[in-house]
């Protein structure tokens, strides 16, 4: 029986798709891409984008997912930062692109779908690449497939700020062919999938979980049905028209779900699905409780991070017993507390986390040695997080050791948004923060000390934001206060803004 990756009206084999993908790898060698070197995606979901990165992988280059929400700024720091020799992008994306572009940077354009196109209303003048320019399929079907062996596969440099400062990108050492399949093995547990599964992207492949989600679905060679973006009501026409058995979430998705009327949901045809796995950010009991008793005990969760992978799985039968968890540690993984001065914590003491790499290939943020360094303790790592192991070794998260808000399913760095907010006529001073949203997780907040005799609005402030950063970064909320609290070192006293706003 064949399997499929599709896109809206595409639809590859995997046998082609993998054709696909060699060819792009002699094409990728032809422009002098080689091991170790890095290749920057500008996409939405769509085939191109695995191909891209299954054929950068044959070479042993890292393919570097660049969100596309980002604006001019931050699409060329990460561009500068891994040194890209080829850029992938989709055609109504390039008004994007920082100009000049470096000559050293060979631009390939894929031309935006149709699915894309109406799932974002753009037109059919926007999407299509204009005269001269290099174009995705007739640049890749001119090359032979490669028929090198594979070199050692190093995986996708997604680029993350962990918890503080510039985006770093997460680069892994090579991992040998059984590293490979000892991860694979892995992948199938704490995302609860098998060969052959029938599976839906929901999230944009330019983050970590999902990209590592669709990159082992094709590895199983099982079906692969992508969604342009997430819509509730077309999340179950897809499930019912491909028989649907496994998905990847965030909980944004699970309270858009909910928010259907209730005869939709009554009628939704749910049988094919066998596993539905969320994580990336906190999910509310009630919403999963709701969507357990929708979905049947289907709703499995997992704990992990683009440093350290997937660290901790719980099934819907563990979480009702222990509601609140995101389940005990996989086969291998190492979960530790510590405190403040860096003691060890026993059973339900709330400190620091720290997690093993398991059978993960090694890492070091890409030319930032000093931040990785940073992050380590006694072998182990953290992303920041705060939390506790109860009696039987099932994890809690608690709260954030750092400021880093997940909105959504995606991570936001204040001190970043706060950077730019300074630059704004008549900011004096300001902190950006989240609070507790039912739909998104956390919504982000923005206080602002203003000038004397300011004129600065809400919708000024929110509107210079959207100007200089992606939309999602511009804080829900803006609160001016006469004074911000700070030490008399500056230290911002975040927690207490944070407190004194739930209170209001």
């Amino acid at each position: 029986m064949d399997h499929y990756v599709t896109s809206g009206r595409q639809s590859v084999s995997i046998e082609e798709f993998q054709h696909r993908s060699r060819k792009v790898a002699t094409g990728l060698a032809e422009v002098g891409v080689t091991e170790g070197d890095s290749v920057a995606l500008l996409l939405r979901n769509d085939i191109a984008f695995l191909e891209a990165t299954f054929g950068a992988s044959l070479l042993g280059a890292y393919p570097v997912p660049v969100n596309w929400h980002f604006k001019q700024t931050e699409i060329q720091y990460i561009l500068d930062n891994c040194k890209a020799k080829v850029l992938v992008a989709h055609s109504d994306l390039i008004p994007k692109l920082p100009i000049p572009l470096p000559k050293h940077i060979q631009i390939i354009l894929v031309p935006t779908p149709p699915e894309i196109q109406q799932s974002y209303n753009l037109t059919p003048e926007q999407c299509a690449p204009t005269k001269g320019q290099t174009v995705w399929d007739h640049w890749r079907d001119q090359f032979t497939p490669w028929n090198k062996p594979p070199a050692a596969e190093r995986g996708s440099m997604i680029y993350t700020s962990g918890t503080t400062g510039f985006p770093k990108g997460v680069r892994r050492a090579s991992a040998s062919p059984d590293s490979q399949q000892v991860m694979m093995e892995r992948l199938q547990i704490g995302f609860g999938i098998q060969a052959g599964a029938k599976a839906i992207m929901t999230g944009p492949l330019y983050h970590s979980a999902p990209n590592a989600y669709a990159r082992a679905i094709i590895g199983l060679e099982g079906d692969l049905i992508l969604m342009p973006r997430f819509d509730a009501l077309e999340f179950l026409t897809q499930v019912e028209k491909y028989s649907i058995t496994h998905a990847h979430m965030v909980p944004t998705m699970f309270v858009r779900l909910l928010d259907l009327t209730e005869m939709i949901r009554r009628n939704a045809n749910l049988e094919s699905l066998e596993s539905i796995v969320h994580g990336a950010a906190p999910c509310p009991p009630d919403i999963k409780r709701r969507m357990i008793d929708w979905f049947g005990p289907i709703i499995n969760e997992y704990y992990g991070s683009t440093e350290a992978g997937l660290i901790t799985y719980v099934t819907s039968a563990e979480w009702i017993e222990k509601e609140g968890t995101v389940g005990q540690p996989l086969p291998e993984s190492v979960i530790r507390i510590f405190g403040e001065n860096g003691q060890f914590l026993n059973h339900g003491e709330i400190g620091d986390i720290f997690v093993n790499l398991a059978v993960i290939s090694g890492f070091t943020y890409h030319d930032d040695d000093k931040k990785r360094v940073e992050i380590e303790r006694d072998g182990l790592i953290t992303n920041g997080d705060r939390g506790y192991l109860d009696e039987d070794n099932y994890l809690f998260l608690c709260d954030r050791a750092a400021d880093m808000v997940i909105s959504g399913g995606v991570n936001i760095y204040p001190a970043e948004i706060e950077a730019i907010m300074i630059n704004l006529e008549g900011v004096r001073d300001c902190a950006v923060f989240g609070i507790p949203d039912a739909e998104y997780g956390e919504a982000l907040v923005a206080a602002v000390e203003p000038q004397p005799n300011s004129t600065l609005t809400k919708e000024s402030i929110q509107n210079f934001i959207r100007e200089n950063m992606a939309g999602y970064k511009v804080p829900k909320f803006v609160a001016f206060h006469d004074q911000l609290p700070r030490e008399d070192s500056g230290k911002l006293f975040k927690r207490r803004l944070r407190e004194m706003y739930l209170k209001e």
